[in-house]
């Protein structure tokens, strides 16, 4: 099977970003209003500085009982996430999001954002390729 890289998943993307300083709030608005998992949050020279995801939104603002309003994503993102180059393949962010524990993984060419992908933009082969490999290193291990 040909791996597919980086750039084919994320080649019409255009991923959602907003910067520190915007609220929660806002940011699970456009969440549910473009149906995604998680927010990049740049600077103003489109730089990756974190990403603030759905476990995010429950985990660390409805849990403590934050004001979504009043909370700014730089209080509660994941700064400096693990991301990837265009270059990398759909194993390599496969075994990276397992590796992680991680959902979504940022694209990013010289730290600028470019696309962020997610466990459900890979094939079922891809997982079943992935599946074989952690099987065959649990047998060696």
């Amino acid at each position: 099977m040909t791996q597919r890289h980086m750039l084919d998943i994320i080649h019409d993307q255009n991923p959602v970003t907003l910067t520190p300083e915007k609220s929660v709030k806002e940011a699970c608005e456009l969440m549910r209003k473009y149906r995604i998992g998680a927010i990049l949050v740049v600077n103003n020279k489109n730089h990756l500085v974190g990403i603030f995801t759905g476990r995010d939104a429950v985990c660390r603002v409805v849990a403590e009982g934050r004001d979504s309003a009043n909370t700014t994503l730089q209080d509660v993102m994941t700064g400096s996430p693990v991301s990837m180059g265009p270059g990398k393949t759909a194993n390599e962010a496969l075994h990276l999001m397992q590796d992680g524990g991680y959902r979504h993984v940022p694209v990013t060419a010289e730290n600028r954002v470019i696309g962020i992908v997610s466990k459900g933009d890979f094939r079922g082969l891809e997982q079943a390729r992935l599946d074989e490999e952690t099987e065959l290193w649990e047998r060696i291990g």
